[in-house]
């Protein structure tokens, strides 16, 4: 058994630990330590121990939350992309195997599948806020560890990583195009951003970018 696996087994044989991670799983969310506190009935400092061993393991990934005026920064918690497909977790091949399914089925190019999803994406969301947010929140969630670059109106979502590299290489126009058309419908779902283009780099090396641009909305118009 491979140190990674084994020190993912012994971090989710304790009870206590598995369940705060399936919670982390599940949520739609990244979540914070008062939120995993409520739910499991434990304190605070007990919650954080759990979560240590959980990232040590490399099961969950830690993020500073945004500021929102004084304090001591808030930790978030998601699951850590490369744990995806692993002790009960849908993986990237399952999901990009979803998509490719929905494609065949309807006959639809990749592009098109992708604007489906897209849809259903963008409408499964509760946006309060900034829909760049919720975008970068979902490449997240897949694996793509996306860094936001902002000129202007103008923002690139630079991928640090392509979770299906080895299916893209093979045969990048359906894995890209698949994408585009899945960012392209969400933003349009979200509103107020559009996608203008997709920059695609060799996925074994990453650096794709997904070109946006924020667009005004009805409550950005002058009264």
């Amino acid at each position: 058994m491979p140190e990674n696996v084994q020190l993912e087994a012994k971090a989710l044989a304790t009870p206590t630990r598995n369940r705060i991670f399936r919670y982390v799983v599940e949520a739609a969310n990244p979540v914070g330590v008062a939120e995993l506190t409520s739910f499991m009935g434990l304190n605070h400092n007990a919650v954080r121990q759990h979560l240590a061993v959980l990232v040590d393991a490399g099961l969950v990934a830690e993020e500073v939350a945004e500021e929102r005026g004084r304090g001591r920064p808030r930790l978030l918690y998601r699951m850590a992309p490369e744990a995806a497909g692993r002790w009960e977790t849908v993986g990237p091949y399952e999901y990009l195997a979803g998509l490719f399914a929905g494609a065949l089925e309807s006959g639809q190019s990749p592009r098109e599948a992708g604007r489906v999803a897209g849809f259903q994406m963008a409408a499964s969301l509760e946006i309060d806020g900034d829909p760049l947010d919720a975008i970068e929140e979902q490449m997240q969630r897949r694996g793509f560890r996306p860094q936001r670059v902002v000129k202007g109106s103008k923002v690139d979502f630079v991928l640090g990583r392509c979770p299906f590299a080895e299916v893209a290489t093979i045969n990048p126009d359906v894995v890209c195009q698949l994408h585009r058309g899945l960012a392209e419908r969400m933003a349009e779902g979200l509103g107020g951003v559009r996608v203008d283009r997709l920059v695609v780099k060799n996925p074994r090396q990453a650096g794709c970018r997904v070109a946006m641009r924020r667009i005004p909305t009805r409550a950005d118009a002058p009264r």
